[in-house]
């Protein structure tokens, strides 16, 4: 994802591309050389090259284990920061980068790219139109042969991919999890080490439920990256193949069919980025920032448990859990204060 962001940030008439940090300073300027920015300055730790350079912000992009050390430190010398997902390594990291945000008054974004498709406010749009809604359904099959760190992972589907689909479940459904059962298997066939193929049950705030069916190792007949979406509601069904316009079929002719609203005008990375600066700049709160988006942590997280433990799953007791890890390993006396001023965390995340 570095080359991705590296390449679409120095092309964005939002921001300025200052400096840029990598443990191996010649990889930096290989990547910086082959889009004709040598001249852009490098180095080895973020906030001493953006002290260098005055750099107003931190774009974290790097590898989930490093969020948590580069992203509190960022923080802490008075930088906003726009990250990669997961927000970090651990739920209890993440919960640990909530309490830093708060205390030093920063914002902490999450890049969710798949937030700002069009298509799927559109699709929003269309559910609110059918009334309450009793089901939504998420078919995700693709086969891709990755190489590399997920083919070893214990739980690639679930761990590195289903967090877009669960998170895209939140925002469609404007609640929140509250419980989950889930299995996760590995097709005789699989080029995975870990489980590659899951079936998770979500039951949300309200009532609704949310089914998510998918597989890394499923080849022909495969759905988009964004997955296969259904929803039922009490005055009909939507449908979203996740690459074309959603549709929507209504029970009853006299019924009204919803019309999706204005469009977004930015979409992936790009409209991550896009969000942030204005975020900045009105100084207002965005979608995925911090507190909002670690609830689809936590659904990842949550999903990974059920299917070890085999039963059904609440979120809040896995949100404790994580807190209690949280405040355990928090090194940082005045996080570690923030984390333990919580009421809970679900007050924590909602405020």
């Amino acid at each position: 994802m570095g080359g991705a962001w590296l390449s679409m940030v120095a092309e964005s008439a939002d921001v300025e591309l200052v400096g840029l940090v990598d443990l191996d300073l010649d990889a930096a300027r290989r990547q910086l050389a082959e889009r004709g920015h040598a001249d852009v300055a490098v180095g080895t730790d973020a906030v001493a090259l953006a002290e260098q350079t005055g750099a107003t912000a931190v774009l974290d992009i790097t590898v989930p284990g490093a969020h948590h050390p580069v992203t509190t430190a960022a923080l802490f010398a008075g930088l906003p920061v726009l990250g990669e997902k997961p927000c970090a390594a651990t739920l209890a990291q993440s919960l640990s980068l909530v309490a830093a945000a708060e205390v030093t008054d920063q914002l902490f974004m999450v890049s969710q790219s798949r937030r700002w498709n069009p298509q799927l406010w559109a699709y929003r749009d269309l559910l609110r139109g059918l009334g309450a809604v009793g089901l939504l359904q998420t078919d995700f099959f693709k086969a891709p042969h990755f190489g590399g760190f997920r083919d070893e992972m214990a739980h690639p589907l679930l761990v590195d991919m289903a967090i877009h689909q669960f998170d895209m479940a939140r925002f469609l459904l404007g609640a929140e999890p509250v419980s989950v059962t889930c299995e996760e298997w590995n097709p005789t066939w699989s080029w995975y080490a870990g489980d590659a193929s899951a079936t998770a049950v979500f039951e949300f705030a309200g009532g609704a439920r949310y089914v998510f069916n998918g597989s890394w190792c499923a080849p022909g007949a495969e759905t988009s990256w964004n997955g296969a979406w259904r929803a039922g509601g009490e005055k009909g069904s939507a449908l979203w193949d996740g690459d074309h316009e959603p549709t929507v079929d209504v029970a009853d002719e006299g019924t009204a069919v919803p019309e999706p609203g204005a469009r977004l005008p930015h979409d992936g990375i790009a409209g991550a980025l896009a969000v942030f600066v204005e975020a900045l700049r009105t100084r207002t709160t965005p979608q995925s920032e911090v507190h909002e988006n670690v609830l689809s942590q936590a659904m990842v997280e949550a999903a990974v448990e059920s299917a070890a433990v085999g039963h059904r799953v609440q979120l809040d007791d896995v949100l404790t859990r994580a807190w209690e890890q949280a405040v355990a390993e928090e090194r940082r006396e005045d996080v570690r204060e923030q984390l333990r001023s919580w009421t809970s965390v679900r007050t924590a995340l909602g405020g």
